[in-house]
């Protein structure tokens, strides 16, 4: 059964033999000056553009930057190294690369005001906050990755799989919140490239594997050898890694399942509070900062929020701020809930 299945998606006519794929993904084969050259200078322009966009929130240049990105090269080297059993310093490259472009962020960041609102740029508020189907999303992109590598007649498909599987901007993203003091900020983002790291190594492996690339023989009998499969020790870290990124990611979509179901309570006490006002009401409401913000439109004066406040006790945990935007710009903190 593995074997038709392993017939139809990846054609033995079509796929790539394991020297092109070394050549394409080992660093330290080949010219390996020139390889290194083009990755190094691939990367800090790729960052720079990153940065660029993130930073003015342009999701047409983040996308550039992902594009021309070389990071997915070195992540799938982990793989190719995986399957074969040796070592060809992927690890190592992967780690000074991803120094390198939350530096890039760091330093880009020294250039924002002070006041700087992070979560109002949708480029950094988009990949702070992951949750599993970020997860799902990253592994399937990283099958097609590896497909895309092993066969040749599907190499076009590899620019989508590069904004797809998002590397550098998460990493960018990292430093520009370091930069401007956010740590929990910047560890949202760091799980962000984790998944997706883990998604294409994985992802890597299990093709790589089952083509038996840690073999001389791929496509023969031997196929399904031990010679062409990961290490127990290889297996053993992607468990762990697994473990590492699925915790936080279930941790954080079940924190935001919850928030949704708290910010419509808001809404509906909310909208209980203006039900007397005529001509009032409720625009939307949104968290920030572990903040409701209620956004109202009154054409006259706003009735008194300790309504509000007494609609929302029990709704919502105790202690949680409330604040009213109005119209014509004004503010009104209204209090913590249960207090």
């Amino acid at each position: 059964m593995l074997s038709r299945v392993r017939a139809r998606v990846l054609p033995a006519a079509q796929r790539r033999s394991l020297d092109e794929l070394a050549q394409d993904l080992d660093l330290s084969s080949g010219d390996r000056g020139a390889k290194r050259s083009a990755f190094w200078t691939m990367l800090v322009l790729s960052s720079v553009i990153a940065a660029g966009g993130v930073l003015t929130d342009s999701t047409a240049t983040v996308i550039g930057a992902m594009i021309i990105a070389p990071l997915s090269t070195p992540i799938m080297g982990i793989a190719l190294g995986s399957v074969q059993r040796r070592r060809n310093g992927a690890v190592l490259v992967v780690f000074l690369a991803c120094l390198l472009v939350i530096a890039v962020g760091v330093v880009m960041s020294l250039v924002l005001p002070g006041d700087y609102d992070l979560l109002s740029n949708s480029q950094i508020s988009g990949r702070t906050s992951p949750g599993l189907m970020d997860l799902i999303a990253a592994l399937a992109t990283g099958f097609a990755g590896a497909v895309a590598l092993a066969r040749r007649d599907v190499a076009a498909v590899l620019p989508g799989v590069a904004i797809a599987i998002s590397l550098v901007p998460p990493l960018v993203v990292v430093g520009v919140c370091l930069g401007s003091g956010a740590g929990w900020l910047a560890l949202g983002a760091l799980v962000l490239f984790v998944s997706n790291l883990f998604a294409l190594v994985f992802g890597g492996m299990v093709v790589f594997a089952t083509l038996a690339y840690g073999s001389r023989a791929e496509g023969a009998a031997e196929a399904a050898d031990a010679a062409g499969r990961p290490t127990r020790r290889a297996y053993a870290a992607m468990g762990v890694l697994f473990a590492v990124v699925f915790v936080p990611l279930a941790a954080n979509t079940a924190a935001t399942l919850l928030i949704n179901v708290w910010t419509e309570r808001v809404h509906n006490a909310a909208d209980q509070w203006l039900a007397d006002e005529p001509g009032a009401s409720v625009t939307g409401v949104e968290t920030v900062s572990r903040t409701f913000h209620v956004r109202v439109r009154v054409p006259g004066d706003l009735p008194p929020v300790d309504g509000l406040l007494r609609r929302i006790d029990g709704q919502v945990p105790d202690g949680v701020p409330v604040v009213v935007d109005a119209t014509r710009g004004r503010r009104i903190e209204v209090g913590r809930v249960g207090q």
